[in-house]
């Protein structure tokens, strides 16, 4: 329940970010771009910062210094860049994990990225806490003292780390160079396991659309000026900090130590990341079967390795004799079992008659052949004028409420499993007046890529395409959504309406194609 409120809710926001940023400019849809593209300026201001620093205790304070106000131009904008896009750091890796979890997109196949996502905080937060420390300001003193004293409960350390922070002569420079090689160190690490967090995600986006990118620099760096990062005032060791203004993104934990023991904190904090890495398998998810290849029907031509979002399928040698170099090898392990690659296979077409429709690649709980069977069999109960058949995808409206005696529906596993050809059966042949396929947002389809490769499909930009020869007027697409029932009501009013004057279709005389009389694949 809390899920699918939580699913809601991200459904009507981003909704309403569509009307501000438009569709192809969402955030929500670029949370994980965002969140390279944030690492990227902080490295980047990391570096400018880091040629000006005096990596020395003494000095490091009057270094920031002269950075900030003596070069504000440059150096004190960059401090502050640094400093916003540190912060939305933090805020758009949350949201990216409130919105995997509340769309449900963490479980079964999809446990790596998750998985391997969890660390990444941890190491962010470990980036911006030792950042803070470079400046050597009262704030920095703060964190010091509460870091150290908070590790020291941990019991691993042979001498107390806090007693370098006892008073100003018994911190070293050995020590401060110790926090910038961590500072430098970490981020690289982290890059790493960025790069492995993507690795199961085929076509990852790593780079939000350039307007929205632009326009993202251009408001921090307008915030940069308006609002700079300044330092509080120089480190005293000899001097008990009484008042310091927090970065509340990374240091909320702190306050903390005061109302309670450091080793309960690391407890919590300890429970609170075995609670997040074993949440895709809490509860146990039954999970369908997944993509098979029929090597008969398969002639290697890795169109579905070319489809799949989640890099399941993969070409190999060929092991069956037949006179074609590869073959479509599936791995299990990452299969979602989502459809898309029996949409992407030319043997998927419904025309087939004279021999069995099994494709070169199928789902075998959802098959294309049962997707005919369902088609017909929803077809011939339509009655009336203005016949409509709607394919809705499992993550959008629930088009069985429109169902009638003028309208089918029939439910795909997603968008990207309906080959082009059954929109062509199903209008050619005469079984239906209409088709509206109904799926998930754009830029939000639940298996990633599956509402794009559809798109690109009918628009006969991408293989297999819809063929021209199928009437447009008579097609309509409505990518909404689980909460569009609402606006899926009013295309299909306009689709019907917009059908009534063409009255049923009258297919042109043509010679039958090879594919249509049952002779090709």
């Amino acid at each position: 329940m809390l899920k699918a409120i939580a699913h809601n809710l991200f459904e009507r926001l981003e909704r309403a970010f569509d009307y501000a940023f438009t569709p192809a400019w969402n955030p929500f849809h670029y949370l994980g771009a965002l969140g390279w593209y944030f690492f990227w300026i902080v490295l980047v201001s990391g570096i400018y910062l880091f040629i000006f620093f005096d990596t020395g205790i003494v000095h490091a304070y009057e270094a920031v210094e002269a950075i900030t106000h003596a070069q504000w131009y440059a150096g004190g904008v960059m401090r502050s860049l640094h400093r916003y896009a540190s912060d939305a750091l933090v805020v758009v890796v949350f949201v990216h994990i409130l919105r995997e979890w509340a769309k449900d997109r963490y479980r079964g196949a999809r446990w790596f990225a998750w998985f391997t996502g969890v660390p990444l905080l941890w190491f962010i937060y470990i980036c911006g806490i030792s950042g803070y420390w470079l400046v050597w300001d009262e704030l920095a003193q703060y964190i010091a003292v509460a870091t150290t004293e908070w590790l020291d409960t941990l019991g691993v350390f042979g001498e107390p780390l806090a007693r370098n922070f006892l008073n100003h002569n018994a911190l070293s420079d050995r020590f401060f160079t110790l926090m910038v090689f961590v500072h430098i160190l970490v981020p690289l690490l982290m890059l790493f396991l960025m790069w492995i967090h993507i690795q199961r995600n085929s076509h990852a986006l790593v780079n939000p659309p350039l307007g929205l990118a632009l326009g993202t620099l251009i408001t921090m760096t307008v915030m940069s000026l308006m609002h700079p990062a300044l330092s509080h005032p120089p480190a005293d060791l000899d001097r008990v900090v009484t008042t310091a203004n927090l970065d509340w993104y990374y240091l909320a934990v702190y306050p903390l130590l005061d109302v309670m023991p450091g080793r309960w904190l690391w407890a919590a904090l300890g429970i609170g990341t075995l609670l997040l890495l074993i949440t895709p398998w809490v509860p146990p998810l039954r999970r369908p079967p997944v993509a098979a290849v029929n090597l008969p029907n398969c002639n290697g031509c890795a169109r579905c390795v070319a489809d799949c979002p989640f890099n399941a399928i993969e070409m190999r040698a060929r092991t069956d004799g037949l006179p074609f170099e590869q073959e479509a090898v599936v791995d299990a392990g990452n299969c979602v079992a989502c459809g898309v690659c029996a949409g992407a296979c030319p043997t998927s077409t419904p025309f087939r008659r004279a021999s069995e429709l099994v494709p070169g690649i199928d789902l075998p709980d959802v098959s294309i052949a049962a997707l005919r069977e369902q088609t017909l069999a929803a077809c011939a109960k339509l009655a009336g004028e203005a016949r409509v058949l709607i394919y809705g995808c499992e993550h959008g409206p629930p088009i069985e409420q429109l169902a009638s005696e003028s309208v089918a529906t029939v439910r795909l596993r997603c968008s990207g499993q309906l080959p082009p050809a059954f929109i062509d059966f199903a209008l050619t042949r005469g079984h239906v007046d209409g088709v509206l396929i109904a799926g998930c947002r754009p830029g939000d389809c639940h298996y990633r890529l599956g509402g794009q490769w559809a798109r690109a499909r009918i628009a006969a930009t991408r293989d297999p395409q819809l063929r021209a020869r199928v009437p447009r007027e008579r097609l309509e697409l409505l990518w909404s959504g689980m909460s569009g029932l609402a606006k899926l009501e009013r295309t299909l009013a306009a689709l019907r309406a917009r059908l009534v004057p063409l009255g049923s279709y009258q297919r042109p005389h043509q010679p039958k194609t090879a594919q249509e009389s049952g002779n090709g694949n």
